[in-house]
């Protein structure tokens, strides 16, 4: 039955909810939220209402809408921020990134703590710092810590399993006092757990002024070795010190966000405060669905970040008051556990932190769109050109393949994918040969191609072959035999080996050389070139390693282990005696004068 929406209007229930707008192929375009369901969305119907371009222009798409009944608004605020990230709605404000970031975790409910890096915040009552917007930074401050304090990098469970096991590198390098063996007492480690607390809390003076007291001291003892070390040390903590700005005095929690806009696009800026310093700071480009209020992009922005980041501080520093201000709130601070706080900054330092974010947001946008433009043409302007040269309507997803072999040795195939003009490493694919003897690049083609089109029915828009006439045929071939109809194009070649044109419909049609449709045709071929050899050059190392010791009758991967750890040399198993040989653990006598025949043999 037809969708009558004049019908399903008068359908529609006063209560809290969230809206989905489908367009005639049933493709989501819009998801919204609102207090009433029945006011909000009679209102996109109604002409006498001023909606804007962006709501104009989605009206005339709508085919039918559906909604999902809540409890309460704020139900429906999270409900709506879910759908929004599951269906990214073409005229929804999409925030184009997705980015998680870093922590310094230490966990301290156990008897021996450790540091480490994580991406996600849980309730397991260790301690987080962050998040931090670099995982470089946060790797070198791990380091530091381990190198200072001596911190364990082992997952080992102490001290339930002290002295299982021999220590660690790290202990025989001075880098982790073994807790495992019992070297260190529970309350002299947790000392050094303090002081790498105090380092991640900013306290980095004491720090300084301890090494530079050791390094002094290491020096008059003429150790110049450990005072290089200190010294290299004292370096690292400076460097680290040197990023902790601060920018605030009551050492609370702040994410800051400006940004800055054009027609389509727009960027936002974050600064991240944690405990009084700005520890990073990160921009996020969004795609605007038409004219849109800047308060209305805020809103959206914030939405979307903060119902997938696992950290939200105290306070929200903002450049424009945004509309369910309370809301929001309310939101966030069921999401923290704590009270949330969003503020629109007038004067003073947090005015002029905003504004400051708000300039790079519009330095960001100004600098990028030239490479945005330039990357859009390099990657989906290039699928249009080829589009455009097939006489195809679109092309979004290609897959290329290629043989490799050496005189017939492990042939392999190579399958590999690019999606709107950019490599999608995820879906590539290795063939391994099974069915052809020999040197026959159209029977292993074959046999590639019959195996994906049967398996796999994620069809592109176009297959392309390396190479011309014979091998698009044999695509054609199995396309016929498994009821698959996608257009084939085969990457020609010259003499030279560079790419030349593409064959399709029995047509050799030229490309011009210049132009980034045969820039993007000579990356695929070489990508799918790249990835064939670099699979068959895998096979080939496992080939060859290979022992003498496995051509000796009766000897498998145990007993040549064994004789590895019985004689240190080839040369000295060879010159031993049966006897000596058949003392080694795990040879029996049998065994031992069958080695032994095996290099008289061969010296004979």
């Amino acid at each position: 039955m037809a969708f009558d929406i004049e019908e399903e209007l008068r359908k529609l229930p006063a209560k809290p909810g969230v809206y989905l707008m489908h367009d005639e192929k049933d493709v989501i375009i819009y998801v919204g939220k609102a207090i009433s369901l029945k006011n909000r969305v009679r209102q996109y119907f109604q002409s006498s209402r001023n909606k804007g371009a962006k709501i104009e222009q989605m009206v005339t798409h709508i085919a039918r809408f559906e909604y999902i009944i809540t409890d309460s608004e704020l139900e429906a605020l999270v409900l709506e921020c879910n759908l929004i990230k599951e269906h990214r709605p073409k005229y929804n404000t999409m925030l184009m990134d997705d980015k998680t970031y870093p922590f310094i975790k230490v966990t301290v409910q156990e008897d021996y703590p450790r540091v480490m890096l994580v991406r996600r915040m849980v309730k397991d009552k260790a301690k987080y710092f962050g998040p931090y917007t670099s995982g470089g930074a946060v790797k070198d401050t791990i380091d530091l810590i381990h190198k200072l304090y001596g911190i364990r990098t082992c997952n080992k469970v102490l001290p339930k399993m002290q002295g299982k096991e021999r220590p660690c590198l790290n202990y025989h390098i001075h880098q982790c006092p073994a807790p495992c063996q019992g070297y260190i007492s529970k309350e002299e480690y947790g000392e050094a757990v303090k002081k790498a607390l105090l380092l991640l809390n900013g306290n980095y003076g004491e720090v300084e002024k301890e090494l530079e007291e050791k390094m002094q001291q290491a020096s008059e003892e003429l150790e110049f070795e450990k005072a290089i070390e200190y010294r290299e040390l004292l370096g690292s903590v400076k460097k680290i010190a040197q990023k902790q700005k601060i920018t605030s005095s009551d050492m609370e929690d702040k994410d800051v966000i400006a940004m800055a806009t054009d027609k389509e696009d727009a960027v936002v800026q974050m600064f991240f405060i944690r405990d009084g310093r700005l520890i990073g700071r990160d921009h996020f480009c969004l795609h605007i669905a038409g004219e849109e209020e800047k308060e209305a992009i805020l809103l959206a922005f914030i939405k979307q970040f903060y119902a997938g980041t696992p950290y939200i501080p105290k306070e929200l520093m903002i450049q424009y008051e945004i509309g369910e201000q309370e809301l929001i709130e309310e939101w966030l601070s069921k999401r923290r556990g704590q009270r949330v706080r969003i503020r629109v900054p007038r004067k003073g330092e947090k005015e002029k932190l905003v504004e400051l974010a708000m300039k790079n947001a519009q330095m960001v946008l100004t600098q990028d769109k030239e490479r945005i433009r330039r990357e859009e043409g390099r990657t989906i302007g290039a699928m249009k050109e080829i589009a455009k040269l097939l006489q195809l309507p679109k092309i979004d997803r290609v897959e290329a393949y290629d043989i490799s072999n050496i005189s017939g040795f492990q042939t392999v195939g190579s399958m590999v994918v690019f999606e709107k003009g950019r490599p999608k490493r995820s879906d590539y694919r290795k063939f391994r040969i099974q069915g052809v003897k020999g040197v026959d690049d159209y029977a292993s083609m074959e046999e590639m191609l019959t195996r994906r089109l049967s398996h796999y029915e994620n069809y592109p828009d176009l297959i392309m072959m390396d190479g011309g006439k014979g091998q698009v045929n044999i695509a054609r071939k199995v396309m016929k035999a498994v009821g698959v109809c996608v257009p084939v194009c085969g990457m020609v070649k010259d003499d030279k080996h560079r790419t030349r044109g593409i064959y399709f419909n029995n047509t050799e049609l030229p490309i011009d050389r210049d132009s980034e449709g045969f820039r993007l045709v000579t990356r695929i071929q070489d990508e799918a070139h790249r990835f064939a050899i670099e699979y068959h050059r895998s096979l080939r190392s496992k080939e060859q390693v290979h022992s003498i010791l496995d051509d000796i009758p009766g000897v498998g991967p145990a007993r040549r282990k064994a004789l590895m750890k019985g004689f240190e040399t080839l040369e000295q198993l060879k010159n031993a005696s049966e006897e000596e040989i058949a003392k080694v653990p795990g040879l029996n006598q049998k065994v031992a004068r069958q080695v032994f025949a095996f290099f008289h043999k061969e010296e004979e």
